[in-house]
């Protein structure tokens, strides 16, 4: 995974740092497509039995258990610890995979699989930066309530589409499943917006969806800002459709916040009403 391509105060910091892997070609982690980002693999023939990489921060696993090992996308390596030594509980998520997705922060990146004007090709979601955009995720294909949310979403989308919104949705189908699907459904042949595949399930992990003895995700819906900021993020039990007019009242919701950053949405905020400047004179006023 690596990190929102959209220039950020982030980005900026890691282009200051200094090469410190010693390979030729390595930023060091400061660049939005170095492999050392993120627990990756760094690909190069590193020494780890002092249990340091020599890469930047982002990759650099000062393993407090002494034993770490490089091993890829798996993290750190670290031996019999179950992602619960020191170094690895500040980096990994509690069940030991790459930490989640945060309110507040950049998202990270994935290049996926998507079904999307009538072809099937891949995609970063980076490619999307500059655009407000709406994950998505559902259970699967070929479902009950999954066709009823997405024809709703397809019946707004040009309302997304009017307030510079794209709407990923996302499974973890493959898409040719999509493609059949899409291909078949009176339902779901209305959705003209990307349908993406999480088949190796990274992002329903990244977003905390996944059901693991199912392999399927939950009814996950997030709100990413132009700048790849995560602003807001609701889970759903599979037995509970959500509501399209709401996600778009969100994201507007999402977008005043962005345009006037001294002023709040109160409960009930609708498109044109005014918001809360919050201060001291408004306390105990309310």
């Amino acid at each position: 995974m690596f990190k929102w391509k959209k220039e950020s105060k982030k980005l900026k910091e890691k282009e200051e740092q200094v090469n410190t892997c010693g390979v030729d070609g390595c930023c060091g982690g400061a660049c939005a497509d170095c492999p050392c980002q993120n627990g990756m693999s760094c690909n190069h023939d590193i020494d780890m039995a002092g249990g340091v990489c020599g890469c930047a921060d982002d990759h650099a696993y000062d393993c407090a258990c002494g034993i770490c090992e490089l091993d890829g996308a798996e993290g750190c390596g670290c031996e019999d610890c179950d992602g619960e030594c020191e170094c690895c509980s500040d980096r990994l998520g509690y069940d030991g995979t790459d930490v989640y997705a945060e309110i507040g922060e950049p998202i990270a990146d994935f290049v996926v699989d998507v079904y999307h004007d009538d072809e099937i090709k891949k995609v970063f979601l980076s490619d999307f930066a500059g655009k407000w955009v709406v994950l998505f995720f559902y259970p699967a294909d070929f479902t009950f309530v999954c066709p009823t949310e997405l024809e709703e979403l397809a019946t707004m989308y040009k309302k997304f589409q009017g307030i510079d919104t794209e709407i990923l949705a996302i499974s973890t189908d493959t898409a040719y499943a999509h493609k059949a699907w899409h291909d078949i459904s009176p339902a779901v042949s209305k959705v003209q917006f990307p349908m993406v595949s999480d088949a190796s399930h990274e992002l329903s992990e990244y977003f905390n969806v996944l059901i693991p003895d199912e392999g399927i995700a939950r009814r996950g819906t997030f709100i990413i800002n132009p700048e790849g900021v995560l602003i807001s993020a609701e889970v759903n039990d599979n037995s509970i459709g959500r509501n399209a007019k709401e996600i778009l009242r969100k994201v507007q919701a999402a977008q005043f916040v962005y345009e006037h950053g001294d002023k709040v949405c109160p409960a009930g905020w609708q498109p044109g009403d005014d918001g809360l400047e919050p201060g001291d004179e408004l306390v105990g006023k309310i």
